[in-house]
């Protein structure tokens, strides 16, 4: 009898704990109507994927089954990470403003933007591999386009001279594969890595190519954050203007000496060392050697932006 008992008493327990659990997840409600949404609860949604998706105007072939189903995990993935997707609308109120006018000016469409947010997270993150910066540049890559990459200075880290590389890089991958989709595909599997894949499988289109599991997402994950980002209420995300990280101004600096001490050099300007690695993060170390003399442009915060200056 206690046996039979203990198991209706579970029976019971599990029979309630399912009738709550539909009730919080489900949509419909005894007074709700379909189209309605519970109010202060949790629920998931399967998202209906736009017709009409693309990137630089070039459009993703939503007909093929396998595109749609990676299209769909992309989004579902990125809208329901909701701290990573809001932290990412809270950076790109601080960086695209800068990335924005220096694509345009070589001719980049601007939804290569998402190209930096998917690589770094809009963050100056550094790979194993050792790319570093918002771009998430190679070392030599970097040399080779100009920049200083070494232990005292790293312009990787220089968020306006490595978006120009950035730029660069993918205006000879257009020039080289003839979209701007395989250009964007290229700059996480390189040139020669497209190049080949294209040419062993007989096929001139992304969307066509079996690749490895980060190139294969690459694309989505850049359509999906861009959907997500240019329309945010349409996911979920619900935010006001001064939730989202300000871009703060600062006037520049010219120096063509050795520095020897750059906390010193903070205070002259009411700043900590801090904070001017915080405006100058391509500085690697607390002093600048420039045995060559050449002209660096520090930037220091205006006044008033932060409480000790």
């Amino acid at each position: 009898m206690k046996i039979i008992k203990n198991l209706l008493a579970i029976v019971g327990l599990v029979s309630i704990s399912g009738l709550f659990i539909f009730a919080v997840q489900s949509p419909v409600g005894k007074d709700i109507k379909p189209e309605q949404k519970i109010e202060n609860g949790y629920n998931i949604y399967a998202l209906k994927i736009p017709e009409d998706l693309n990137f630089a105007d070039e459009p993703l072939p939503l007909s093929i089954p396998d595109v749609y189903e990676r299209m769909d995990r992309e989004l579902l993935v990125n809208t329901y990470w909701q701290s990573n997707a809001l932290l990412m609308f809270k950076r790109a109120q601080k960086y695209f403003p800068v990335i924005e006018p220096i694509l345009e000016k070589h001719g980049i469409p601007d939804d290569f933007k998402y190209l930096a947010v998917i690589e770094s997270g809009l963050t100056n993150a550094v790979s194993p591999a050792g790319a570093r910066g918002i771009w998430q540049i190679m070392p030599a890559t970097g040399r080779e386009n100009g920049l200083e990459v070494n232990d005292n200075v790293d312009e990787r880290y220089h968020l306006e001279k490595s978006t120009e590389v950035a730029c660069k890089y993918l205006l000879q991958s257009k020039r080289n594969l003839g979209s701007w989709t395989l250009a964007a595909a290229a700059y996480n599997a390189g040139n020669a890595g497209i190049s080949r894949r294209l040419k062993e499988q007989g096929v001139n289109d992304y969307y066509d190519l079996l690749l490895g599991e980060e190139t294969g997402r690459y694309m989505f994950r850049i359509v999906a954050l861009k959907e997500i980002m240019t329309n945010p209420k349409t996911y979920g995300f619900n935010f006001e203007d001064n939730d989202l990280y300000a871009n703060i101004p600062t006037f520049n600096v010219v120096i063509d000496k050795e520095v020897p001490d750059f906390t010193a050099f903070a205070q002259e300007y009411g700043i900590n060392y801090k904070i001017l690695k915080i405006h100058n993060p391509w500085l690697r170390e607390t002093r600048l050697n420039n045995k060559s003399r050449k002209e660096y442009v520090i930037e220091i915060p205006e006044k008033g932006h932060y409480s000790n200056n």
